[in-house]
């Protein structure tokens, strides 16, 4: 297994992590449960010391999202590779891509186009940076609101923890003829237009210790 990069994508996200927590590295990792996918991730020996209150202060303006795997995208992205036909041939938008681990399942799975989509730039090399470490096509955007092409189906994962966000649910269903939402926080999605239909299995990697409550995954389709 290759463990060192030398690309220009993998140098620019260290050194922008590093100007968050300095001494932090990528590591390439293996996620549970799903074997398809590796990922370059936060090296989790970064996780095991004291942080000064400057790093932790630097951690809450500027979090490194796209460091880790979150155990929601880890569910959907398995629950797609176990139903490829969701998105076999579909032009499919994965919002809030963060490490791009969904859209590289829509890739794997054989989706026609497959767009990961994060306001963050680092997001945005880290998702590429990725689908070159899996060998797949991958459509990089930053802006959902200026993206005009037609969509098939558009999939989100963790993005109902902040109440504000909420009215995106509404949103999506007018870009995309489908829409997929998994979400470790919301047991109980109380909207007519969007129903439960499975509670799947995800952790979030590097493992964070989250509650056990948290590795519980629900999904959601539009109606």
């Amino acid at each position: 297994m290759t463990t060192v990069s030398t690309s220009p994508l993998h140098q620019q996200l260290e050194t922008s992590l590093q100007q968050i927590l300095p001494e932090a590295r990528l590591k390439l990792s293996s996620l549970p449960g799903l074997p398809e996918i590796r990922l370059w991730l936060l090296d989790p020996d970064n996780l095991e010391r004291a942080f000064a209150s400057e790093e932790t202060q630097q951690l809450l303006d500027e979090p490194p999202y796209w460091g880790f795997c979150w155990g929601s995208g880890l569910a959907l992205a398995r629950w797609i590779l176990d139903h490829p036909e969701q998105v076999r041939g579909k032009r499919v938008l994965d919002f809030g891509s963060g490490s791009g681990i969904v859209a590289i399942a829509c890739a794997l799975a054989g989706a026609s186009a497959s767009i990961a989509c994060d306001l963050d730039p680092g997001a945005q090399r880290a998702c590429q940076l990725n689908a070159d470490l899996n060998q797949i096509p991958l459509q990089v955007a930053g802006d959902f609101f200026a993206i005009d092409q037609p969509l098939d189906l558009l999939l989100a994962a963790d993005v109902l923890y902040d109440r504000d966000n909420y009215p995106l649910l509404e949103h999506f269903k007018t870009r995309a003829s489908q829409c997929l939402i998994a979400d470790s926080r919301v047991r109980h999605l109380e909207r007519p237009d969007y129903r439960k239909i499975a509670t799947l299995s995800g952790q979030t990697w590097p493992d964070l210790g989250e509650p056990l409550e948290f590795r519980q995954v629900a999904l959601y389709q539009s109606v």
